[in-house]
């Protein structure tokens, strides 16, 4: 059993919160990524779940253990870090093999590992090589071989994945997810990138400020987010947010909207609208043109309205010049509407449908 059970974790340091009575559930054989800003906590809360920390309060259980005040060495768990922390001096064998040696496990039984292991992740050619002489992506590979030969069945990775390349990213991100299932690890994944949490996640806890934002899978947080803060974080651009008493022009926002939205109805707080969902048309909400950018399959416009910005994405290339103005328009099923406090409001008609 690998389950992991979060319940109402904290951890501060004096006066300073880093982790604020967090809970969350990771269920076995799944990936749950942590994800938010950088300093939002998600780093602490992996150090606490891998005993690097201690808990200031609340209480970590891993397959119905209760392991918060557990030696980490005995909590059954890997952990791959950020800066892949491998040692200069040994080659690529011993730094897959270190861990083995040091928990006494037999000659036999770490080479039938370690040919498993470098074969999963393509290492069969490079275990004489130092890591010195290893591209980013290779010495990721090492750092995963490291972790599947220890055959712990819960996976603890700290931003592996922020030292390298676009393209070096996206790969990578295919095989730790294509390992994840066929090991049927129970992995928590720490990072700052929502487009790894979208990829690869089954379950995605959003964190702010320390504290819990939104828990869902990922299509729950990009098609119903419950806070502003969630909606904006989740999408590239983000969701269009438009401070309702900002706009004077309520009746070209209600036309905007698919004309079902009657003026008075939009008088507080904000309504979201992805990007992608933004039409420009004859009529709607005036806007100005502030920039373009042309990303080959799609254009992003870059829009202005009473000093409010809205990011536009349409297919193909399209010419418009800075300075030009335009209507653009939505339909009501793409509103989403938010309170002056930032949290989402419910349309009872839409809920019930």
């Amino acid at each position: 059993m690998s389950r992991i059970e979060i319940r109402e974790l904290a951890k501060h340091w004096d006066l300073v919160v880093a982790v604020d009575q967090v809970s969350f559930t990771v269920a076995e054989g799944s990936l749950t990524v942590l994800l938010g800003p950088s300093g939002c906590g998600k780093s602490t809360i992996l150090r606490l779940i891998a005993g690097l920390e201690n808990v200031s309060s609340g209480s970590i259980a891993i397959g119905g253990n209760d392991v918060t005040h557990m030696d980490p060495a005995r909590r059954g768990v890997s952990m791959v870090f950020q800066s892949y922390a491998l040692f200069p001096h040994l080659n690529v064998r011993e730094n897959i093999l270190f861990g083995l040696k040091v928990r006494g496990i037999s000659q036999s039984e770490r080479r039938s590992r370690l040919d498993e292991s470098a074969r999963m992740v393509g290492l069969e050619e490079l275990l004489n090589r130092k890591p010195a002489q290893l591209s980013g992506g290779q010495r990721q590979r090492v750092a995963l071989a490291r972790s599947i030969v220890s055959r712990r069945r819960v996976c603890l990775m700290d931003e592996p994945l922020s030292n390298l390349d676009a393209k070096l990213r996206a790969e990578m991100r295919d095989e730790i997810r294509s390992l994840q299932q066929k090991l049927s690890l129970t992995m928590v994944y720490v990072t700052h990138d929502q487009v790894e949490a979208m990829t690869m996640a089954d379950q995605v806890v959003l964190l702010k400020k320390g504290r819990v934002e939104q828990i869902g899978r990922p299509h729950e947080l990009y098609e119903r987010p419950q806070t502003t803060f969630a909606a904006q974080f989740m999408g590239s651009p983000p969701m269009n947010l438009l401070k309702l008493d900002l706009i004077e022009e309520r009746s070209a926002l209600a036309a905007a909207c698919g004309g079902s939205l009657s003026p008075d109805r939009l008088t507080d707080g904000y309504i979201g609208v992805r990007p992608e969902h933004v039409q420009v048309g004859p009529s709607g909400l005036p806007v100005r043109v502030s920039a373009t950018d042309y990303l080959g399959a799609e254009t992003v416009l870059r829009l202005a309205h009473g000093g409010q910005t809205l990011f536009g994405k349409i297919d193909g290339h399209r010419c418009y010049n800075p300075g030009e103005q335009l209507h653009v328009s939505w339909s009501e099923a793409a509103v989403h509407r938010f309170g002056a406090d930032g949290i989402r409001i419910e349309d009872p008609q839409r809920v019930s449908s």
